[in-house]
């Protein structure tokens, strides 16, 4: 039953996820550019070290800023993308390399179609450099679900220890 819950819980966080990388990428260049250049000013605009600089610099700052934060948020929603998917996949009882192999293919082919769809879109288009990020994202996510689910092992198996040496 408890892996039942989390199965719905993950699955439906992923499909959540999934539905905000299509809104992004349908978004039109100009709307997509507005959105990242606006995030970046906000950044700006908070830190110490940037927000009593001049306009002009931070108009420099955002131009040069924008196609780092673009690659950066592609990289951590496709990191969140791994999470979910390998945390869905942690619920059944298979080898490791099955639920790598399913994560990997179902994170790598929405990044293909999500750039797929981007040709759809007026002033973007598909950037096999972009499923490479995502791909990388999606690995990482998969390595910090597998790091979570080592630690949690290991204090599961150190308390069982103490708790037996307690009992003694």
């Amino acid at each position: 039953m408890k892996n039942i819950i989390l199965r719905i819980i993950f699955l439906t966080l992923l499909i959540a996820t999934f539905f905000t990388i299509f809104q992004f990428s349908s978004q039109i260049a100009e709307e997509s550019d507005g959105v990242s250049k606006g995030l970046l000013r906000k950044l700006i605009d908070i830190f110490p070290y940037t927000k009593n600089l001049s306009e002009q610099t931070k108009m420099k700052l955002i131009e040069h800023g924008n196609p780092i934060i673009r690659k950066v948020a592609h990289f951590s929603i496709y990191a969140l993308v791994g999470v979910w998917i390998m945390a869905f996949m942690s619920t059944f009882e298979t080898r490791l390399y099955k639920k790598w192999l399913v994560s990997m293919t179902v994170g790598v082919g929405y990044a293909c179609l999500d750039e797929f769809h981007q040709s759809f879109v007026a002033g973007r288009g598909p950037m096999i450099t972009d499923v490479g990020i995502d791909s990388l994202g999606v690995i990482t996510g998969i390595i910090i679900v597998l790091i979570l689910i080592s630690v949690y092992k290991a204090l599961k198996s150190d308390k069982t220890i103490i708790e037996s040496e307690m009992k003694e």
